[in-house]
């Protein structure tokens, strides 16, 4: 296998061609980003949705035994730390490497950290296992979403259709992943799930290294090199940060039970940083920083919106082990297949929701109208819990939940791959890569707060979790609408 760095050559050609259509009319070489990340979310998705049952579940079930808060605080802190980590990843590529080698590297951590769950024992194995995951998560995120904002000019109208189509092979890896690990799970025990996960990651990398070379340039040089006298400094940096963590974790500042608490709290902070370098910037021009300002209200809705969202993998994961009635013809399927119900709906109308974007052309909603009915909807789905809450286990009728999430998936669509499109239109020339993990971050806050929210949620008094819940995401959604015209002005001709 060779790396990036073998063949320098194929990676110095001119940029894609706009008449390329190569790939259900989009740039041929979308399909092999299309292809790593679906490997990549196939073993994403396919170990998180066995993860937090291998943190709760009994000794004598094959988990850790770890009680019920505290593993959805691990999953939470996790979930956020993989977006988290897409700083890095974009500071590495813009800095560093470029985009294009940022994702190899990236690739091979996400491999390492599958096969460390799946032969490593105990906490030991979640500890190494999740890090590597989750910065290598982070890494291949940032940048192959990047590089996909890369094969279109600024006004090309297939950039939306685009990423929907990108957003689709994600979601196909995010359908399949969970019911074999989950099958694994349930027939073999957890490691054997894990590892079905690293074998997934192993043939992503592998795909992506044969086909690279049709990227033709895409992503291969870093934008706004790091001077070599710098990079001491920035070494000594990242060797001071983790030995911090190092220490505050021994000395017990830093809990499993505090987890997701902290990554809201670091990810806060990050985010305000990252505004006011990029605002403050003298490399940037003044319609490049309107539109930075215009991203701010958007973030705060992408935060709000993947604080709902998430809860796929915390308080409604819970929810499908103990109160979903998942018996079908005498058989109860594993309570991980619940989460390729969203995947399966983003592959039905992904496609529709692309077409109709392209159909739509300038006549479109606007961003920022998208951004609020997807909280707007968001809210709805969770109100929609209050009929079915109450019951005992075994309660909740499966097509309940699949209407629930088909609402999600409508949710989703309206905001995550037009927000990955939004992230690379509205970037400054030298912040490319770091604007999309900008918006990483907003996933990152909101993908904690969905391990910090469920610990609110009352088993034996739902309705007013779900009301609250329900009701803030509407009143987002309202808020977004309201501000609209204002964020379209400060957008600079940006839709």
């Amino acid at each position: 296998m060779t790396t990036p760095a073998d063949d320098d050559v194929s990676l110095t050609k001119a940029p894609v061609e706009e008449n390329d259509r190569g790939f259900f009319g989009q740039p041929f070489a979308l399909a092999n980003l299309f292809g790593v990340e679906m490997w990549e979310r196939f073993s994403f998705y396919g170990m998180q949705g066995i993860l937090l049952y291998y943190l709760y579940y009994s000794v004598t079930e094959g988990g850790l035994d770890i009680d019920r808060a505290t593993a959805t605080s691990i999953v939470g802190a996790y979930g956020g730390t993989v977006y988290l980590s897409t700083i890095i990843g974009g500071w590495i590529a813009d800095r560093v490497l470029g985009s294009e080698r940022t994702l190899f590297y990236s690739a091979v951590l996400i491999m390492f950290g599958h096969i460390a769950l799946a032969v490593l024992p105990g906490v030991v194995g979640v500890g190494v296992g999740l890090v590597l995951v989750a910065v290598g998560s982070g890494g291949l995120k940032a940048n192959a979403t990047s590089m996909v904002g890369e094969l279109y000019s600024e006004h090309d109208e297939r950039r939306d259709a685009g990423f929907s189509i990108f957003y689709m092979g994600i979601n196909i890896g995010g359908f399949v992943g969970p019911l074999l690990t989950g099958v694994a799970q349930d027939k073999i025990g957890f490691h054997a799930g894990f590892g079905l996960a690293a074998i997934g990651m192993a043939l992503g990398l592998t795909q992506y290294t044969v086909f690279r070379r049709h990227l033709h340039g895409v992503g291969a040089t870093a934008p706004n090199p790091l001077p070599a006298a710098e990079r001491p400094r920035w070494i000594a940096v990242a060797v001071g940060g983790l030995i911090l963590i190092a220490v505050l974790s021994i000395t017990g500042v830093i809990t499993a039970a505090s987890l997701s608490d902290i990554v809201v709290g670091v990810t806060i902070v990050a985010a305000v940083v990252y505004f006011a370098v990029m605002l403050s910037s003298k490399r940037i021009t003044a319609v490049e920083r309107s539109r930075v300002i215009s991203f701010i209200p958007m973030f705060i809705a992408s935060a709000a919106f993947w604080s709902l969202f998430q809860q796929q993998f915390t308080m409604i994961a819970e929810y499908a082990d103990k109160r979903l009635n998942r018996d079908v013809f005498g058989w109860e399927f594993p309570a991980a297949w619940v989460q390729s119900i969203n995947p399966v709906f983003i592959i039905i109308f992904a496609g529709i929701f692309a077409a109709m974007w392209t159909k739509l052309g300038s006549r479109q909603p606007t961003t920022p109208l998208k951004f609020a009915a997807a909280n707007a909807v968001m809210g709805v789905a969770f109100l929609c819990f209050i009929p079915i809450s109450g019951g005992g286990p075994n309660s909740a009728p499966v097509i309940a939940l699949a209407g629930i999430l088909l609402l999600f998936t409508f949710a989703e669509l309206l905001l995550s791959p037009v927000g990955l499109s939004l992230a690379t239109k509205l970037a400054p020339k030298v912040f490319h890569t770091q604007m999309v993990a900008l918006f990483f971050l907003s996933v990152a806050l909101g993908s904690a707060m969905a391990g910090t929210l469920p610990g609110y949620y009352d088993e034996a008094n739902e309705k007013p979790y779900f009301i609250a819940i329900g009701g803030a995401s509407i009143a987002v959604g309202v808020v977004v609408a309201l501000l609209s015209p204002w964020i379209k002005k400060m957008m600079a001709g940006v839709r």
